[in-house]
């Protein structure tokens, strides 16, 4: 891979949501990709071009965002992983993580090659605040009928057509450049779990792509139906209807996590790794 002229650089990157206006740069603003952009600009010592996995909005976090960026071999070249990997992580924030640097074909798009996408929404019910997991978390005074929500879960997966669940701009835009607001959800479970010392309802949800807002719109309406504001089987109704009106509210950005993007098998390979290959 390394003896082509160009490769495509992939950074597995995790971070803290609470400080950042979303992932997308923004003008005047902190924002992840800024961080990253100035990093890495400083050790290429040129302008780059970054694509991320999924842009995620002010507040919420990551565990592996994937961000791709086109380099030359010869950049490269002679430059030990490990050293470059301290290096990022010594001139970004403290709220942003480099967990792993992979090597890609030339051309490959962080965004558009993945094949699907997977969150994680917490919230933690009852009168005691939480803890470690404050900043992670919807914390809701009143308990849910998680059974309910895991029941009305079901009708969400599978491929529809999901305008309920995305913000109306959006939908308004994505309709206007003749794209579909189709998606598949492949995964949408609820379950109580424990996680540092807490109880906590997850909601996971993997599919192939989603809308803007789509998972706290479909968390937001979940939390209606456990909450028995709403039957079990309003949700279809909600995607019956195409209408952002017919679905529950917005969930807060601060219980959401990107947790991961899904790529073709070998598509990705550590950077350290092919230098091995490339050695024997």
């Amino acid at each position: 891979m390394l003896a082509n002229n160009k490769t495509t650089l992939v950074l597995r990157v995790g971070y803290r949501g609470a400080g950042f206006c979303g992932y997308a740069e923004q003008e005047g603003q902190r924002t992840v990709a800024g961080e990253l952009r100035r990093a890495l600009e400083t050790l290429l010592r040129r302008n780059v071009e970054l694509t991320c996995a999924g842009r995620t909005d002010a507040g919420v976090s990551a565990l592996a965002q994937h961000v791709s960026v086109p380099v030359y071999a010869e950049e490269l070249a002679g430059r030990e992983p490990r050293r470059m990997w301290r290096s990022l992580a010594a001139i970004t924030p403290e709220d942003i993580s480099i967990r792993g640097l992979y090597l890609a074909p030339e051309g490959f798009s962080a965004r558009f090659d993945a094949t699907g996408r997977r969150y994680r929404y917490r919230i933690v019910c009852g009168n005691a605040q939480p803890v470690l997991l404050w900043d992670c978390v919807w914390w809701l005074k009143e308990e849910l009928d998680v059974d309910a929500m895991r029941r009305a879960a079901k009708v969400l997966e599978g491929e529809h057509d999901f305008t309920s669940f995305c913000k109306v701009s959006s939908a308004a835009q994505i309709r206007a450049d003749g794209r579909s607001l189709s998606r598949c959800l492949e995964r949408v479970e609820v379950a109580r779990e424990q996680e540092l010392g807490e109880e906590v309802v997850a909601i996971d949800v993997a599919g192939n792509a989603f809308l803007h807002n789509m998972v706290r719109i479909v968390v937001g309406s979940l939390v209606e139906v456990g909450r028995h504001n709403r039957p079990e089987t309003w949700l279809e109704e909600a995607l019956r209807a195409r209408d952002r009106r017919a679905a529950g509210p917005t969930a807060p950005p601060q219980g959401l996590t990107f947790v991961d993007a899904c790529y073709p098998k070998g598509v990705l390979v550590p950077w350290e790794r092919v230098l091995q290959l490339t050695v024997d």
